[in-house]
């Protein structure tokens, strides 16, 4: 008894394999360049601009490029944390801006011409840096 059953033909596979591999490659690209965004639920994207600095605050601006809404934890500056309460923490909504002045009385001296650097730490546990030469 023959067997009638055939497979595929080697021009067939050779085309449907190359096809395949095609489509893998350009999927990774896509991914390594974002043409497809981020992997999973968009985040925070904080870009975060010093406005001014003296001795008694400190003025930032932050805008938030991500697609999540960002909750300001707390701001540190020349090594002290300045802390919000529960109720009173900024949040910048995802795609807007807010501007944040973290009052410096008693805390922190800062002197004109010094360069300091600005952490902004959110509740996602993010870290976003500035420096402002204060005037």
């Amino acid at each position: 008894m023959k067997n009638k059953l055939k497979g595929i033909e080697p021009i067939i596979a050779v085309v449907i394999l190359v096809a395949v591999t095609l489509v893998i490659a350009i999927a990774v690209v896509g991914w390594i360049m974002g043409w497809w965004g981020a992997v999973g639920a968009p985040g925070e994207s904080l870009k975060v601009t010093p406005i001014s600095a003296n001795n008694t605050s400190v003025s930032l601006y932050i805008c938030n490029q991500g697609g999540a809404a960002a909750t300001i934890q707390s701001v540190i500056i020349k090594g002290t944390p300045f802390d919000y309460g529960n109720t009173e923490r900024p949040t910048v909504p995802a795609g807007g801006c807010k501007n944040i002045t973290v009052d410096l009385t008693g805390k922190v001296t800062l002197t004109p011409g010094e360069v300091v650097e600005i952490q902004v730490i959110t509740l996602a546990g993010n870290t976003y840096k500035t420096v402002v030469r204060v005037s």
